[in-house]
């Protein structure tokens, strides 16, 4: 068993967090001979619920998981992690704009970008997944620069890319295991494009096997931009398993690497690449080197006026999610 990782969830109470802490326990994120070190964060209020989400990993008689902490302290919380899932925030619900959500997220991934600042490992990875999650990646990022650098923060992509898998799948009577490639642009919002172009399905073009341009520039895309508010709709509550199970996904192939000749979605600090506005947490196709642990934005990919139509607005908002974001940080309260 190798050492341990000490690995942080925050939210840890949550349902998403609570369905996120048996797969890094289990072996499933980081291998079934890593040993880890479960760090799980809530708000004081949270307390004994995370006792209860303690006992239960104990309970569970897991080889790799080395220890799991309970704790209501930034500072115990984020000291040494190597990998970080940032999922609490405060939670959208029926009804609810993305903007309102801007101010009590600023407040808080603010705080825990400076917490990684002072206590984290400079080689600490970081998911964000608490929406707006790439907003939340871009401020996290920006005070805890310095000490982490900006391409070890992510935000979650990975659930519309999951989606959009899924929805070719049932579309064309395949397997998941038979869609490759398939690329979310932009936001995790019902901005994002969610891109078949270049996606493949059992070796062929996706665009080719499907032969419905109609579904695939509208119902599919619809679908997938849709997904999380249909459920909310359904279960008066966000995506928690299926949202908990794409953390995962994303974090292991950023531990792993990704397969040759495959990429994923992850949303991550924009390089210019496709003239997405450098420093903009953007979700690209990308590829992860097993070797290093480090990602790589797929380059050389073309469009047509459709999908640059589509990424153009969901660029505009995240710029004006991160303009506004700015502007609450100014805040002297925040």
């Amino acid at each position: 068993m190798s050492a341990p990782l000490r690995v942080l969830v925050t939210g840890a109470a949550g349902q998403i967090g609570y369905s996120i802490v048996i797969r890094i326990a289990d072996g499933t994120v980081f291998g079934k001979d890593q040993a880890v070190q479960l760090v799980l964060l809530d708000v004081p209020q949270c307390a004994t619920v995370l006792e209860g989400v303690v006992f239960e990993l104990q309970d569970c008689a897991l080889p790799t998981l080395h220890s799991v902490e309970a704790v209501t302290d930034v500072q115990q919380a984020f000291t040494g992690v190597d990998y970080a899932f940032l999922v609490g925030a405060m939670p959208r619900r029926e009804g609810m704009e993305r903007k309102d959500l801007l101010a009590a997220n600023v407040r808080i991934f603010k705080a825990q970008g400076k917490a990684l600042a002072d206590f984290a490992k400079p080689t600490t990875k970081v998911i964000v997944v608490g929406n707006p999650a790439n907003t939340n990646a871009f401020i996290a990022a920006k005070y805890a620069a310095g000490k982490v650098p900006a391409r070890n923060f992510s935000a979650m992509t990975r659930l519309d890319h999951n989606r959009a898998l899924g929805q070719l799948a049932l579309k064309t009577g395949t397997t998941i295991g038979d869609v490759k490639n398939v690329i979310i642009w932009g936001n995790h919002s019902s901005t994002q494009f969610p891109d078949v172009t270049h996606a493949t399905i059992k070796n062929q073009p996706a665009a080719t096997v499907v032969n419905d341009n109609a579904f695939l520039q509208g119902a599919f895309i619809s679908t997938v931009q849709k997904r999380g508010a249909v459920i909310i709709e359904k279960r008066k509550l966000s995506s928690a398993m299926s949202a908990a199970k794409a953390a995962c996904d994303h974090i292991h192939d950023w531990h792993f690497g990704t397969k040759a000749g495959e990429f994923v979605s992850m949303a991550v600090p924009s390089d210019g690449s496709y003239g997405i506005p450098q420093g903009l947490v953007f979700s690209f196709p990308v590829t992860i080197d097993a070797a290093t642990k480090e990602w790589k934005i797929v380059q050389g990919l073309t469009f047509d006026d459709f999908a640059k139509g589509k990424i153009a607005a969901t660029t505009k908002e995240l710029e004006e999610e991160r303009d506004d974001a700015l502007k609450a940080c100014d805040d002297a309260s925040i």
